[in-house]
């Protein structure tokens, strides 16, 4: 116990005495660290609820859109890289945000699509989601994003999963 005392004392020594050389990048290091973690969410539109899953604290149609696609593309096999770098394209463009939010929306789409335990689970899930935030708007997207995203043929999962996609928007 002492042992860890002695570490957390030298760490705070340390700390203390960087603040004490650079008083004014120590203030913007912590504002911003401040200022980012309390943003991050709300910037997102995401918000975790207890005694949910973490898909149900999705508020905007373009995160489970993202999410939709990333599911999808792992369907076949593993994404490429250039299924990912046209991921990331199409989010730029299809949903008009800037580099930084498709990043971001990557980030996090996978995490949901890990959190569903598998592409499957999360194509379900998330379509159903993306039906409650934004009924059946968001399909005309969503398809046109998916047709980008496949090479060639498209799988038998990757077929199912668009069919559950349209039985979870409502779409005919």
């Amino acid at each position: 116990m002492g042992f860890i005392i002695l570490i957390l004392t030298t760490l705070g020594g340390a700390l203390y005495w960087w603040a004490r050389q650079n008083p004014g990048d120590a203030v913007n290091m912590a504002q911003d660290a401040i200022t980012t973690a309390r943003n991050a969410p709300r910037r997102l539109a995401f918000r975790r609820q207890h005694n949910a899953h973490p898909v149900e604290g999705i508020d905007d149609a373009r995160i489970a859109i993202c999410a939709l696609a990333q599911a999808f593309i792992e369907l076949d096999a593993l994404p490429t890289l250039d299924q990912r770098k046209r991921l990331s394209v199409l989010l730029r463009t299809e949903l008009r945000c800037s580099a930084d939010e498709a990043e971001e929306m990557e980030v996090l789409g996978r995490w949901l699509v890990g959190q569903c335990q598998s592409p499957d689970a999360a194509v379900t899930r998330l379509a159903r989601r993306l039906f409650k935030i934004d009924g059946d708007a968001s399909w005309d997207t969503l398809q046109t994003m998916l047709t980008s995203l496949v090479e060639g043929e498209l799988s038998p999962a990757q077929v199912d999963a668009i069919t559950d996609m349209k039985r979870a928007l409502h779409i005919r």
